[in-house]
């Protein structure tokens, strides 16, 4: 029977009219306490995607969205030119706050193409661009809810399901793209029992995921990352299901540090491992997953976690963000035009080249 489901509070949200302001849940405080932030300028959008207090590729595409009107209300008094001007070179700098995420640069682009094509006065081109803000937002949660119903379709009721990093609401503006297949399998009755990888360094998933999986009323264990082997050899794992930050032409996809070896894992269990992501998040300017860049963090993440030190002073750390699962590896693909599957650039091209063209 179909499960109602409790209403999670909104990751982000536009506050106000073209003279508002971005509002978002501070994800580093999570689990222990949900605060939000208000961001009144450019600045402050920027530190957020750079410092996680807004994360996964949709929600970063969404507030960098919203980051350009921010910019755009401080030229609103500028002639046209100069607005223009100034929306390019907020643009310029919200693009500079993480680099592997495409969904970052698509939703920039759409802004900057509003504002180049405008040919009315400021007022109404920064109503515009709030409007096309809007728009992302909501084909975001649009999309989300159709990753879901495709997705739940792939899992049977009572299985165990394996889940790395966080794709759920809190890495978009409502559902998830992973975690909404886990959502939209409830709604129609199933039970599941996922397992959540903790996710390190930063341990998204047991911050993150085990939180909103709880709020959701779904059963779900939190592991240790080196622990996946040994549940999937124990059989309380039937299926693997990802998010993802940016997908090549081929299928070769990045996401959270840690999914190739998920990925290697489930294949030597013989477990589908399944990616959940909207069209937005494919580059098909991209041949393969060599060309995806890997964004590297601090060495304190790890040396200096959560701000304790568990490391020698001066020792190297290494801390890429994020790797690259081989399209080979991946069972299907799941966004919000249907399954991917098997996963080949032909297929690719068919389902999600027309979104773009």
């Amino acid at each position: 029977m179909p499960h109602e489901q409790k209403k999670a509070r909104p990751t982000l949200r536009w506050v106000g009219g073209v003279e508002g302001h971005l509002r978002l849940i501070d994800q580093t405080l999570l689990p222990l306490e949900v605060t939000e932030i208000d961001c009144f300028d450019v600045e402050t959008v920027f530190e957020a995607i750079r410092s996680l207090r807004v994360r996964g590729a949709p929600a970063i595409g969404i507030a960098a969205a919203y980051g350009v009107v921010i910019g755009a209300q401080m030229a609103a008094e500028a002639k046209l030119d100069a607005f223009i001007v100034a929306v390019n070179n907020t643009a310029d700098r919200l693009a500079e706050s993480r680099p592997t995420a495409v969904n970052l640069f698509w939703a920039l682009e759409r802004m900057r193409r509003v504002a180049e094509n405008v040919s009315c006065g400021v007022q109404e081109a920064l109503a515009l661009l709030l409007s096309e803000a809007q728009a992302i937002h909501e084909e975001d949660q649009a999309m989300c809810r159709a990753i879901g119903r495709y997705g739940q379709e792939l899992l049977r009721d009572g299985q165990g399901v394996l889940t790395h990093c966080n794709a759920g609401g809190l890495a978009t503006s409502d559902y998830g793209t992973a975690l909404a297949v886990f959502f939209a399998a409830q709604e129609a009755g199933k039970t599941l029992h996922i397992y959540a990888d903790e996710t390190r360094p930063l341990l998204q998933g047991a911050r993150l995921t085990t939180w909103e999986l709880q709020e959701r009323g779904i059963d779900v264990t939190l592991i240790c990352d080196s622990m996946a082997a040994q549940v999937m050899r124990e059989g309380r794992v039937q299926a693997v299901v990802t998010g993802a930050d940016r997908i090549a032409a081929n299928g070769d996809t990045a996401n959270k540090i840690g999914t190739y070896g998920v990925a290697l894992l489930a294949a030597a269990h013989e477990i589908p491992f399944y990616v959940a992501a909207p069209t937005s998040t494919f580059d098909l300017s991209l041949e393969n997953g060599s060309q995806i860049p890997i964004e590297e963090r601090a060495a304190t993440e790890i040396t200096h976690g959560f701000g304790r030190q568990t490391a020698p002073t001066g020792v190297k750390a290494y801390n890429p963000a994020f790797d690259v699962t081989p399209a080979h590896l991946i069972q299907g693909i799941i966004c919000e035009r249907g399954v991917i599957e098997p996963v080949t650039a032909e297929n690719i091209a068919a389902l999600v080249a027309p979104v773009g063209s």
